[in-house]
C-alpha cells in the first residue's frame, strides 16, 4: 500500500498538532512554516508561559467558546481538554491547574511545550521545512494535488510540492509580528471558501475619556464590569451586553485587563457590523461589588465619623485606590474641599452610586497587532466538523485559528488549536485505515 504525501502549512499549535496525530504508518508528512522557528506565537501566550488549555468540564469549555461552539462538538469529543492534558503528560510535559481552571506547564514556559512538540515531530519522522511559505494550492476539478511554495528569501523562486493531503492551519491575523498575515485565509478564498468578517479579539479599548490618563498604570482587582449600549431619553442604559467579575488595567489608551479583553470578543459585533456609534458603548466599573448600595452607604458613613473635621477628599484614602480618588470626586459632583461633616445624604448617595458605576466611554478596539486572537475566518458551513476536511476542495483540511471559531481568555483558544489540529491530523489519511 502506497503511503499519502501529507503537507501542513502552518507550525503553529493546531499545525505542529496536526502534523504529530497523522499516522506515520499511512502517511509520509511534512510540516512548512514561514518563520525561523515554530510555535512562534505559542511562545508568547499565557505572558509567555502557556495557558495550553483548561481543566473545565465539557459545559465550561463549550460555555467559553463565543463564535459557533456548536461546530466544536465532534472535535471536542474526538480529543477534549482532559485528553489534551494526558496528551502532553505522555510526551513529557508536567502540567499543573491554577485559578479559573488554567493549565499550564510545571516549568511555566512556553519553550517547554514546544520543545515536547518538536521531539514528537521528529518521533514521527516529520520533515520540517522552515523559512517557507505556501503561496498556492495546486488542485484538479476541486481536488487537492500539491502547493507552490517558496523560500522567504528574496528573489526565491516557487516551486511545486506534490502531495494528497493539505492541512491549512495558518492562522488568523492577529499579532502579526508572528507571521500572522492572512495569506492562508486569502488562499482559501481564492478557491470559493467564504471568509467571515475578521476582527480582533481579546483585544484591549480605547476611549477618550480624559481622565483615563489621570489612572493610567492603575490596576484593579475584584470589580465587575459591566458593558452597555446607551438608552434614549432618560433612560440611561438598556440591560449589558456582558458582565464580568475580576480584573482590569488603565492604560495611556483606554482599558485592558482580563475583564476587557474577554468582553471585547463579545461587544466586538456592535463596532465592526456598525450597530452602534462612536462613544455609544459605556464601560460601568462597581469598584465594590461584594458591597450593596446600603452597605457601602454605611461603609462610607465610618470612615466620614473617622475624618469628621477634614475635607472631603482627604476622607477616602481606605476606600479607593489614592489615583482613583480625583476622578471618583470629580464625577461625585462634591466639592472636594467640603467639610465631612457637611456632606449631606443626598451628597453620600451620588458617591456611592459613582463609586458602584464608574463609567468609561468606550471608542473602539485596540488594531489586530493587540489581539490575542483573530475572531471570523473560513466559514464554519464549509468545513466538516467531525474532520475538518473542507467541503470545497477534496483532500484540504483546515485547523485552528482559521476557522471561524474563537473563545475567551482561559486556555479555550488553545483547545480549539488542539482538538481542530488533531481532528485533522487524524482523518486526513482515514479511508486509508
Amino acid at each position: 500500500m502506497n503511503k499519502k504525501k501529507v503537507i501542513v502549512v502552518g507550525g503553529g499549535a493546531a499545525g505542529m498538532m496536526a502534523a504529530c496525530s497523522v499516522s506515520c504508518n499511512l502517511a509520509f508528512t511534512e510540516l512548512i512554516e514561514q518563520n525561523e522557528k515554530l510555535g512562534k506565537k505559542v511562545y508568547i501566550t499565557g505572558k509567555g508561559r502557556c495557558n495550553l488549555t483548561n481543566a473545565a468540564d465539557e459545559d465550561g469549555i463549550l460555555g467559553n467558546i463565543v463564535t459557533n461552539p456548536k461546530f466544536m462538538y465532534s472535535s471536542l469529543s474526538n480529543f477534549d481538554n482532559k485528553e489534551t492534558i494526558e496528551y502532553f503528560e505522555s510526551i513529557g510535559l508536567r502540567t499543573k491547574v491554577e485559578r479559573g481552571e488554567r493549565v499550564f506547564p510545571v516549568s511555566d514556559k512556553s519553550s517547554s511545550v514546544i520543545k515536547v512538540l518538536e521531539e514528537e515531530l521528529k518521533k514521527k519522522n516529520v520533515k520540517v521545512r522552515l523559512n517557507t511559505e505556501v503561496v498556492d494550492l495546486i488542485t484538479d476539478e476541486g481536488i487537492v494535488k500539491g502547493v507552490k511554495v517558496r523560500s522567504t528569501k528574496e528573489n526565491s523562486r516557487i516551486e511545486n510540492i506534490d502531495c494528497d493531503v493539505v492541512i491549512f492551519a495558518t492562522g488568523g491575523v492577529s499579532y502579526p509580528s508572528t507571521g500572522a498575515t492572512g495569506t492562508g485565509l486569502k488562499i482559501l478564498e481564492s478557491y470559493g471558501h467564504t471568509v467571515k468578517q475578521l476582527r480582533p479579539a481579546l483585544v484591549p479599548m480605547n476611549s477618550g475619556d480624559e481622565w483615563i490618563k489621570q489612572v493610567q498604570g492603575l490596576s484593579l482587582k475584584n470589580v465587575k464590569g459591566s458593558f452597555y449600549l446607551k438608552g434614549t431619553g432618560k433612560k440611561k442604559f438598556d440591560k449589558p451586553i456582558y458582565e464580568e467579575f475580576g480584573e482590569m488595567l488603565f492604560t495611556h489608551f483606554g482599558v485592558s485587563g482580563p475583564i476587557v479583553l474577554s468582553a471585547s470578543s463579545k461587544v466586538g459585533k456592535y463596532f465592526y457590523d456598525k450597530k452602534i456609534e462612536n462613544s455609544n458603548m459605556v464601560l460601568s466599573i462597581d469598584l465594590k461589588p461584594a458591597l450593596s448600595k446600603e452597605q457601602l452607604d454605611n461603609r462610607i458613613v465610618r470612615e466620614f465619623e473617622k475624618y469628621v473635621n477634614k475635607d472631603f477628599c482627604n476622607s477616602l484614602d481606605e476606600v479607593l485606590p489614592k489615583s482613583l480618588i480625583p476622578v471618583v470626586i470629580t464625577k461625585s459632583g462634591i466639592p472636594e474641599r467640603k467639610k465631612v461633616n457637611e456632606i449631606t445624604r443626598e451628597e453620600r448617595e451620588r458617591l456611592v452610586d459613582t463609586i458602584k458605576g464608574l463609567d468609561v466611554n468606550i471608542a473602539s478596539l485596540r488594531s489586530f497587532n493587540e489581539a490575542i486572537i483573530t475572531s471570523g475566518g473560513i466559514s464554519v458551513k464549509e468545513i466538516n466538523p467531525k474532520t475538518m476536511e473542507s467541503k470545497i476542495i477534496k483532500g484540504l483540511y483546515i485547523a485552528g485559528e482559521m476557522i471561524d471559531v474563537d473563545a475567551l481568555t482561559g486556555g479555550y483558544n488553545l483547545q480549539v488549536a488542539w482538538s481542530t489540529g488533531r481532528s485533522a491530523g487524524e482523518n486526513c489519511t482515514a479511508e486509508d485505515k
